[in-house]
Parts: C-alpha cells; sequence; structure tokens
C-alpha cells in the first residue's frame, strides 16, 4: 500500500477511544488514619497502664518501689468486702436507674408526641434537667431537696404535721437513684420522642380501623417500632450510668459507711486516700470486665424481649 493511500485511510478512519485512567476514589484510609490512630491511643494506652499498674505493688507514699507482685493486687481486691459491697451497689443502681429512666422517658416521650396547649414549653422545662452538671445535680438536691431542716420536702413534711425525713442518711441509696434517674430521665425522652416521631401515622390508623385498642397498638406496633431506639437507650443509659460518680461525690461520699459506694468511688478512694494505684488498678480493670459482661447479658435480654414482643 503506497504512502498516499495509508494517508487517506487514517483519515477516514475512526480515531481511537482515549485510554481511561483508571478511577481512584479519595484517600480514604489516609485520611481516617490521624482519627483512627488517635482513638486507639486514646483507649489503649490507658487501659495499657492500668493493666500493667495492676500486677504492681505501686504506692504513691513510696514511688520509687514498683515491684511486680503478679495477681496479687487481684487477690486482695477479690477478699475485700467493701469491693463486693460497691460491686453491689453499682449494680442495684444500675439496674434502678434504667428501669425508672426507660419507664418514665417513654411516658413522657408518649405524652408529648400528642398535641396539646403549651407543648412545646413542656418539652423544654421536661429536658432542662439533662443540661444541669451532675456536680450540680447533687448539690441542688442535697441542699434544696433532701436538707432534713430548710429543703423543701422537709418543709412540705412539716406543712402536713410529719417529721422530717433526712433522705441521705436514711434512705442513701434511693436518694442517689432518684437524683441520677432526674438527670437521665430528659435523654431517655428525647431520644424515644424521636423514634415515635418516626413512627408512620399509617399504621396507627390501619390498627384502630382494625378494633384495635390502645393497649394493643402499644404493644403491637410502638414497642417493636422502638426495638433499636430502646436498644440505643438502654445501652448508653448503663455506660453512664455504670460511671456515676460526681452526684456520689457531691452528697453522700459513698456514705454512710458503704451504703452507696460504687465502683467508681472504691477506686476514687484507692487510688485518692489510700494512694494505693495498684489496687485501683486491679478495680478499675474489673469495673472494665464488669461493663463488658454487664452490656452483654442485657443486650441479650433487651433483644430477645423485642424479638419476642415483635413476634407475637
Amino acid at each position: 500500500m503506497s504512502p498516499i493511500a495509508t494517508a487517506a485511510l487514517a483519515k477516514t478512519a475512526p480515531p481511537a477511544p482515549p485510554r481511561r485512567r483508571a478511577r481512584s476514589g479519595p484517600p480514604t484510609r489516609r485520611l481516617m488514619a490521624p482519627a483512627t490512630l488517635f482513638l486507639l491511643a486514646w483507649m489503649i494506652v490507658p487501659l495499657a497502664m492500668t493493666l500493667y499498674y495492676s500486677v504492681r505493688h505501686y504506692n504513691l507514699m513510696m514511688p520509687e518501689l514498683r515491684n511486680f507482685v503478679g495477681a496479687t493486687n487481684y487477690k486482695l481486691l477479690l477478699t475485700d468486702p467493701t469491693f463486693w459491697h460497691s460491686l453491689v451497689n453499682t449494680l442495684v443502681l444500675v439496674m434502678a436507674c434504667l428501669a425508672i429512666t426507660v419507664a418514665l422517658g417513654l411516658g413522657l416521650a408518649l405524652l408529648f408526641n400528642r398535641t396539646f396547649p403549651g407543648r412545646g414549653v413542656a418539652r423544654t422545662l421536661a429536658i432542662s434537667p439533662f443540661f444541669v452538671m451532675p456536680v450540680v445535680t447533687g448539690l441542688i438536691w442535697k441542699n434544696m431537696l433532701f436538707h432534713p431542716v430548710y429543703g423543701l420536702l422537709a418543709w412540705l413534711a412539716r406543712e402536713l404535721g410529719l417529721a422530717p425525713f433526712d433522705w441521705l442518711a436514711q434512705q442513701p441509696m434511693l436518694s442517689i437513684v432518684i437524683m441520677i434517674a432526674w438527670e437521665w430521665t430528659p435523654f431517655a425522652l428525647l431520644i424515644l420522642l424521636t423514634g415515635l416521631q418516626s413512627l408512620p401515622e399509617d399504621q396507627i390508623e390501619a390498627a384502630r380501623l382494625d378494633g384495635a385498642g390502645r393497649w394493643q397498638e402499644f404493644r403491637h406496633i410502638v414497642v417493636p417500632h422502638l426495638g433499636q431506639v430502646l436498644y440505643v437507650v438502654v445501652m448508653l443509659e448503663s455506660i453512664f450510668f455504670l460511671t456515676s460518680f460526681a452526684e456520689i461525690y457531691a452528697t453522700t461520699s459513698g456514705g454512710p459507711g458503704t451504703a452507696t459506694t460504687n465502683l467508681p468511688y472504691y477506686i476514687y478512694q484507692n487510688a485518692f486516700f489510700q494512694y494505693d494505684i495498684g489496687l485501683s488498678s486491679a478495680a478499675a480493670v474489673g469495673a472494665v470486665v464488669l461493663a463488658n459482661v454487664f452490656s452483654f447479658f442485657l443486650i441479650r435480654f433487651v433483644a430477645g424481649n423485642l424479638n419476642a414482643g415483635s413476634a407475637r
């Protein structure tokens, strides 16, 4: 073929499609690496240090002595009656606060999901305790409500002809439960109200047309719809209740005796009163184990009940 024919054929032939470059997405892993490394360092470094000190005899009064003692701190912990008492107090506090906050939060969410005059003001007042700091919550209840001389409840008792009741001395654990439940009920209210507002109205209307009552509507439609929301509320509140400290510190200081001493306050006492970092670190490891075991069984319990309710 002559050069002239080759040039003519090249002009008439369609141009070759351009080679596509391999599409490369954004460097997601590289962008997430700093945050991931920060979170790992934020969680793993304190946990590793806690594990390190839990197997050593380390007292702040003698910081130069950091002898390896193995499981001695754990043996001392398991033979300490105060530790077991604080463990029981922690479980009682968590279960009681969970029951109260979830029940009250669900009831208030059902109420505020309806339309009535002044609903906006009522919602604002209902969620306001959640924005009060835990130490301030303890001081408010201790000095303004529970005080046996000039507290509001003592004044009401005298107006009714009754003797004032010293709540923090006679019912310390109940007082702590009331304070923490008052503080965290708005959280459950907000989350559950958000879940209720995502419930389709046509399901409610269809159930009412089929003759379902209020209880059947709540049991078979509302509760299954709020399954994942209840799961989130229970999990988050369990984490916060297991670490409750400020309310106890500001009101009872773990007393009378050890009546309100939970695991966080027990760790605080060993670390900053007895200066025993080794024993307090072992107690912190026990608290981590307790939190994981408690969360595991609580998740199974909540999931089982929700699945049973939805199956019915």
